[in-house]
């Protein structure tokens, strides 16, 4: 859907410098260039921005089934770590890593 609204903007983009500018055609064109690599770099970042989200779901998913998890060689399970609300594993008391904080991200 908000691929659909990216290109509707770019259509209107364009009526607005075809009809509404003074601008010649290559000036219109790089503008168009600008706008357009704009747009891409979005949604590539939207995409990157997901596959990581999907990522930390399915590591944080084998954490709540009671499997190991090896963060920057550390096993992490549910007897020496915690999960937080921010997806961090935060280490538990009388273990070797209390207090210690990993991202779930930078697990494998």
């Amino acid at each position: 859907m908000a691929y659909l609204l990216g290109l509707v903007v770019v259509g209107l983009l364009f009526l607005a410098l075809h009809y509404f500018t003074e601008l010649t055609k290559s000036q219109k064109l790089i503008v168009a260039s600008i706008f357009g690599v704009f747009i891409l770099g979005a949604v590539m970042y939207n995409n990157y921005a997901a596959k990581e989200r999907e990522q930390v779901l399915a590591i944080v998913k084998q954490y709540k089934q009671g499997k190991t998890l090896k963060c920057e060689g550390i096993d992490i399970n549910a007897s020496t770590f915690d999960l937080s609300g921010t997806n961090t594993f935060i280490g538990k008391k009388n273990t070797p890593h209390y207090s210690e904080i990993i991202r779930a991200a930078e697990c494998k």
